[in-house]
């Protein structure tokens, strides 16, 4: 069996780096991934997937991007709340897919 998924989405919250009881740097932030298709009243809807992101993946993925910036995911679904029943999605490589600024 096989646990992979491919998103590319919109960075939608804040970028919130924390550190374990290890000391190991953990980010999470909220992707927004349009849906390909458009619902009865003609729009895309729009998916919001938590993602967590660990290492110095974390530390890069906070310092090089912001709310706004369109990534690329590629991780396995994870449940991390067992009394919610809510998935994440553990990044295990991330794209920058944004054109950087020049200001």
């Amino acid at each position: 069996m096989l646990n992979i998924s491919t998103l590319v989405g919109r960075i939608n919250s804040d970028l919130i780096l924390e550190e374990t009881k290890n000391n190991k740097k953990v980010l999470k932030l909220q992707l927004s991934v349009p849906r390909s298709f458009k619902n009865a009243d003609g729009n895309y809807d729009t998916d919001f997937v938590p993602v967590v992101i660990f290492g110095d993946m974390a530390i890069n993925t906070a310092e090089y991007t912001k709310p706004g910036d369109l990534v690329g995911v590629k991780g396995r679904l994870q449940n991390l709340d067992e009394e919610s029943n809510l998935l994440s999605l553990i990044a295990e490589k991330i794209t920058f897919l944004s054109a950087k600024n020049e200001a």
